[in-house]
């Protein structure tokens, strides 16, 4: 399949591709935040979950792909992220996980299958162990369940396009357009401090899980994501050649396959 934005270069000038329109968008109040959404399409629900610091207009080049092949496909802007606002606690994964369900609650989603990037894969794990009646399936994708799973940070070029769109995205959208810096500190001391599950926590998980794990991923170690598969009762392990911790944005013809495979065998 043909590589589309390897260096992220058309990501930091351009963003994602645009979302469709759509009327049913809002917001949700919960816990002290108020939780954008946006849905697309009808059919069986697919709730998609962005990375640390991005948005659900991230998933731009995926809704489409969902959307035709007969989902509704569900973004929703994390706590403090894009369009939704945040109150004055830290961050974490868990209350994270309870505005999803809020937002699934708002719109009537009795279960959905979840596609996670990184943060967003944190969030759908933990969903999957707290009320797997909630959860079709998780697409696991380019995230760690312990602090070993991480790499040593080094700035690569392409790593500081992300950083540079999601800065230009959070001046837009944000309710605190002049904080990015703050912002950026308060999520990155969730990521070096959460989540911290065992091999018992991930043996408690029953709903079907696919990990997934980019050939160049700049943050996850490999031998950390085929721990995960094993670890996860009847989990499957996927490799995704040439593309790195961006894939969705570098590659969309093979990640969007990636997810359409394990979402026909987990939705109807």
């Amino acid at each position: 399949m043909k590589m589309y934005d390897a260096d992220l270069s058309k990501f930091e000038a351009d963003g994602a591709a645009p979302l469709p329109f759509t009327k049913d968008k809002g917001c949700v109040e919960h816990d002290g935040a108020r939780i954008w959404y946006a849905a697309y399409g009808s059919g069986p629900a697919v709730i998609l979950l962005h990375g640390g610091l991005g948005h659900g207009g991230n998933w731009g080049y995926q809704v489409p792909a969902l959307v035709k092949s007969g989902f509704r496909a569900v973004v929703i802007d994390s706590r403090g992220h894009g369009h939704s606002t945040r109150d004055a606690r830290p961050y974490s994964y868990e209350l994270m996980a309870s505005d999803v369900v809020a937002v699934m609650d708002a719109l009537k989603i009795e279960n959905a299958g979840l596609v996670g990037w990184s943060d967003g894969a944190c969030i759908a794990l933990i969903l999957a162990a707290e009320i797997p009646s909630r959860v079709a399936g998780v697409f696991f994708f380019a995230c760690n369940m312990d602090p070993s799973g991480t790499r040593e940070f080094k700035m690569t070029p392409t790593i500081q396009c992300c950083i540079n769109r999601h800065m230009k995205d959070y001046a837009g959208l944000s309710s605190t357009p002049d904080q990015f810096e703050a912002f950026s500190e308060a999520v990155g001391l969730m990521q070096r401090t959460q989540p911290n599950y065992s091999v018992s926590d991930l043996e408690r998980i029953h709903v079907p899980v696919v990990i997934v794990h980019s050939e160049h991923d700049e943050f996850i170690k490999r031998e950390h994501a085929e721990y995960l598969a094993r670890s996860i009762p009847n989990a499957e392990f996927v490799f995704l050649p040439d593309v790195s911790h961006f894939a969705p944005l570098q590659m969309p013809e093979q990640f969007n396959e990636a997810i359409l495979t394990f979402l026909g065998k987990v939705l109807p």
